[in-house]
């Protein structure tokens, strides 16, 4: 995955959890797991661009 695709998927995670945190509470299932995936992609960006 090149960065411009990191990027957009980290933003498109950061998207769709936003979206869910408005109408679940922030310790849902749901929102947990986004959590943990835009972790995942913030620690993969740091592991290859920084």
């Amino acid at each position: 995955m090149n960065k411009k695709e990191l990027i957009g998927e980290i933003e498109l995670m950061r998207s769709m959890m936003t979206r869910a945190a408005a109408h679940e509470p922030l310790t849902s299932p749901e929102i947990q797991h986004m959590s943990h995936r835009l972790d995942q992609l913030l620690n993969q960006y740091e592991r290859l661009f920084q």
